[in-house]
């Protein structure tokens, strides 16, 4: 076993724990240290790119994911101040979704496992560069890509909408 292997089994194994933990953490209830495990999980991700000399897509996930998207959660958790009561209800019906949900990603899982070969081919070749995937994305993909834009806008506005305090 090489370097690189006991490198992907470490990352791995961090990903999956934390991963976890940032669902069902013992520790504390807390969801400001579930959004940290968040970043922990997607530092990790971030180290699985690396291993598969994916560099681009390491560096957008710890700058867009660890430092953008995380921050903007915890403001969200920060602002909207959920009382401890709040917190540990869990409702029934969110569970059951939540079960659902899992079991059929489970489903779709174990069926691609089983339909695959062990052998199944040859691995994927790498072609493109960053410089080809920014004109793809800004070409090909304007629409999508202002779409989401605007989306993200409208959500940072109902949630300072939704957080500020009644002046009255």
């Amino acid at each position: 076993m090489d370097l690189v292997d006991i490198l992907f089994y470490v990352f791995a194994a961090l990903t999956l724990g934390c991963g976890v933990l940032v669902i069902a953490n013992p520790l504390s209830r807390n969801p400001v240290t579930s959004a940290m495990f968040l970043v922990l999980t997607i530092i990790s991700m971030a180290g699985l790119f690396v291993l598969l000399h994916a560099f681009f897509l390491a560096a957008v996930q710890i700058l867009v994911y660890a430092g953008a998207v995380i921050v903007l959660f915890l403001f969200v958790i920060m602002l909207l101040d959920l009382k401890a009561e709040a917190r540990r209800k869990i409702k029934i019906y969110g569970l059951i979704a939540g079960l659902i949900a899992v079991g059929a990603i489970l489903a779709l899982f174990f069926k691609n496992l089983i339909s695959t070969s062990p052998n199944g081919g040859s691995p994927p070749t790498i072609e493109g560069t960053t410089e080809a995937l920014g004109k793809l994305l800004f070409t090909g993909y304007v629409l999508p890509f202002e779409v989401v834009s605007v989306l993200l806008l409208v959500a940072m506005i109902g949630v300072i909408l939704l957080s500020r305090k009644k002046l009255e």
